[in-house]
């Protein structure tokens, strides 16, 4: 079975065409992630946030093997974006080593034009993990949009739907790991997925030299303050 159709019987959706999205890939420089129902399945509380999945974890961390190995070697960029107070999102982001994490944005235009004068990185050039209004402006401007289904928004699915504003629907939620999905997903797509695993399995020096660069990097935390973007003095503030 191919990899459209075997994402296609799980439930997911190719709102875009396939090879249309595999070339659109090509150009992608950095995987940005909302937070909430999206590594999650946005219950949470004041002191902790919400949490992570592992398999989701494990789940970026192949994602970026897999962009480096098809990328002639360059590290992506991986970035979260949430409009809330996410403790969690701190620590995934030192564990996993991101490269920033924009809290309490809830103009998330104000986060991508910050990666563009900071990072260098061109709104084309994102990939962009989402599941709700918040993030539909950020939508309308980057290269590609995966959609995390929720099944208690149809009507919010059929608007995005609509009016063209993701690339692909995921079958599984949040909280079923609809990020594992995306991850398999593109690495299937871009044709490192077995390569990606071989490699893990056997902790190759290939696969070591790609973690040894990745550990290099060291998250750096933004929030927004008047509608400007500035770095948070402590990751607790």
């Amino acid at each position: 079975m191919s990899i459209k159709d075997t994402f296609i019987k799980l439930g997911g959706e190719f709102v875009t065409p396939y090879k249309e999205i595999q070339n659109k890939l090509l150009s992608i420089r950095a995987w940005v992630f909302d937070w909430d129902g999206v590594f999650n399945n946005g219950i949470k509380d004041e002191q902790t946030g919400s949490v992570f999945a592992e398999p989701d974890a494990a789940g970026s961390n192949y994602l970026r093997f897999g962009h480096w190995l098809s990328h002639e070697k360059q590290h992506p960029y991986a970035i979260v974006i949430t409009g809330a107070n996410n403790p969690a999102s701190f620590r995934f982001a030192q564990r996993e080593h991101f490269h920033a994490v924009y809290l309490k944005v809830l103009n998330k235009i104000e986060a991508l034009e910050h990666l563009k004068k900071e990072f260098g990185i061109d709104p084309s050039e994102v990939a962009f993990v989402f599941d709700d209004v918040l993030d539909l402006g950020v939508a309308t401007l980057v290269g590609l949009r995966f959609l995390v289904r929720r099944n208690s928004s149809p009507l919010f699915t059929k608007f995005v739907r609509d009016r063209n504003l993701c690339d692909y629907i995921t079958a599984h939620s949040g909280g079923e790991q609809g990020v594992r999905e995306v991850c398999e997903l593109v690495l299937g797509m871009s044709g490192v997925f077995d390569t990606v695993l071989e490699e893990r399995i056997a902790f190759s020096q290939t696969y070591k030299e790609f973690l040894n660069g990745r550990n290099a990097v060291h998250p750096i935390f933004y929030t927004s303050v008047g509608g400007n973007i500035e770095v948070l003095e402590t990751q607790n503030k």
